[in-house]
């Protein structure tokens, strides 16, 4: 197994390109977040200098990917699929460089494997699940009928709100979490969120003139669009808002020509029944673990 590292996304999706679009909805937060990634360096957003984009290869084939560019809490690692070799290679790489992984997201068993490799290297620690989380597809859309409002792209001067807002959806998972203050998501940076509305990828459900619902949008990397964070503040739930908003950003993603994804926490029920109640369809399980 050769692990190849690079904390440039444009060289690593050079390297590993082809293989996230095999499959690209189970890639979609790798394959997204390495795009956005050249987009904000083409624009001079500043990037972290000691992140990194892992490309696993087993002689000439790509055989899987990670990578670790969280700027949040512990900076958690996001593994994709790799043989068990390159999860117990990879952390005896990170261990002998002294780098502290403590906490990694995306698919089992290579999280878990990667954590207790890294505690038994270490001497110390056992691993947690901080958030079990579900990715569901898109298949036949079925808008709910009789929601009063609209979609609409949020604007520069809501930019507090929906750091607010955001804020407030972490704050949810972690309390449906039962784990506390939510370490490995952080608070939304204003800049990051200014960023976001200027791409417009924050948009707001409006009804009687006030949003009052917020569905992030993603654009698509390999053909998949990934939506979310997905946030109704408590005053406004129960009315049509989240399932709405999602059905409309879904439509319009779709009608460019994209298959639409999305992820849930397992801990909300009701999240993930509207979702199926529109149309998607569940993927995989992947979780958020943590050393303690």
């Amino acid at each position: 197994m050769e692990l190849q590292f690079t904390p440039d996304a444009a060289a690593f999706l050079a390297s590993a390109g082809s293989y996230l679009a095999t499959d690209p909805v189970l890639t979609t937060v790798v394959a997204t977040l390495a795009d956005r990634q050249v987009t904000q360096r083409a624009d001079g957003v500043p990037l972290p200098d000691d992140q990194w984009f892992l490309t696993v290869r087993n002689g000439t084939e790509v055989v899987g990917a990670a990578m670790r560019t969280a700027t949040f809490g512990r900076r958690p690692a996001y593994l994709l699929p790799m043989p068990a070799a390159a999860t117990l290679e990879l952390a005896r790489v990170l261990h002998a460089r002294g780098e502290q992984l403590t906490a990694a997201h995306g698919v089992l068993p290579v999280a878990a494997d990667l954590l207790t490799e890294l505690a038994r290297l270490a001497g110390r620690g056992r691993v947690e699940t901080r958030v079990r989380t579900r990715l569901f597809e898109l298949g036949t859309l079925e808008p709910p009928l009789g929601v009063p409002g609209a979609l609409r792209a949020a604007r520069p001067e809501e930019a507090e709100l929906a750091g607010r807002w955001l804020g407030a959806f972490n704050a949810d998972i972690a309390a449906e979490s039962g784990h506390g203050p939510d370490e490995e998501r952080g608070e939304p940076v204003a800049d990051d969120i200014g960023y976001r509305i200027e791409k417009g990828r924050l948009r707001f459900w409006e009804h009687d003139g006030q949003p009052v619902h917020l569905t992030g949008v993603n654009p698509p990397a390999s053909g998949v669009a990934r939506i979310g964070p997905v946030y109704t503040p408590p005053e406004q739930r129960g009315r049509g808002w989240a399932s709405a908003a999602v059905a409309e950003a879904s439509r319009v993603l779709a009608a460019a020509g994209a298959r639409v994804c999305l992820f849930t926490d397992l801990a909300n029920p009701t999240s993930n029944k509207i979702y199926q109640r529109i149309g998607y369809r569940p993927v995989i399980d992947m979780v958020e673990l943590v050393l303690v």
